[in-house]
């Protein structure tokens, strides 16, 4: 991850400040977001947006969840109760 890219997203405690428009800034935001998530273990939406609110300032969580299962890094159940990160070579 280039951790130079990534501070310009972020706030001085490292809060994601911003998704950028850019896909290849929005790949390298969503990977830090996703890296705070352990593999194998299934989370709630609760749970879920916890860390994000935890790793971000904008207040989108829900934005943030929708990119992160798009840009293929999550999955869920179809009633968006239960979330996973996904193994990081099926990742995009």
């Amino acid at each position: 991850m280039d951790t130079r890219e990534l501070r310009k997203f972020q706030d001085k405690i490292g809060r994601i400040n911003i998704l950028p428009r850019k896909p290849s800034k929005q790949l390298l935001v969503l990977s830090f977001l996703a890296s705070k998530f352990e593999a194998g273990r299934v989370y709630g939406e609760k749970e879920v947006n916890q860390i994000l609110n935890v790793n971000h300032n904008f207040n989108d969580s829900a934005l943030l969840r929708r990119e992160l299962i798009e840009k293929g890094f999550f999955e869920r159940t179809a009633d968006g109760r239960e979330y996973w990160k996904k193994d990081s070579k099926d990742s995009k």
